[in-house]
């Protein structure tokens, strides 16, 4: 069994005992989360699809903990003119372990 949920904006197909990296979301390690922007099941052939989202379906998580992402450069450049800027981030994410579907 798999669903496709929307965490922050983002979709992610997951499915039970799955880690995922969803953007940085508030809570401490240990906490428990539900999504309820299920937009699609999947239970051994029968798919439900949402319009928008499938009803009474909702997706629960454990936040293991709190990472940064890998480094990002940013680098802006104008050819001929003498320009050149470097910068550079690491994305904040959260990884949640799926625990329940349904």
């Amino acid at each position: 069994m798999y669903a496709i949920v929307e965490i922050a904006g983002k979709q992610f197909k997951v499915s039970k005992d799955q880690y995922i990296y969803a953007p940085k979301m508030e809570g401490e390690a240990g906490t428990t989360v539900s999504f309820d922007k299920v937009l699609l099941t999947d239970a051994d052939g029968s798919v439900k699809v949402g319009a928008p989202t499938v009803k009474g379906v909702k997706v629960e998580g454990k936040i293991l903990e709190h990472v940064k992402g890998g480094k990002v450069i940013v680098f802006k450049k104008k050819r001929r003119k003498g320009y050149a800027k470097r910068n550079g981030h690491r994305q904040q994410f959260t990884k949640v372990q799926i625990e329940a579907i349904g």
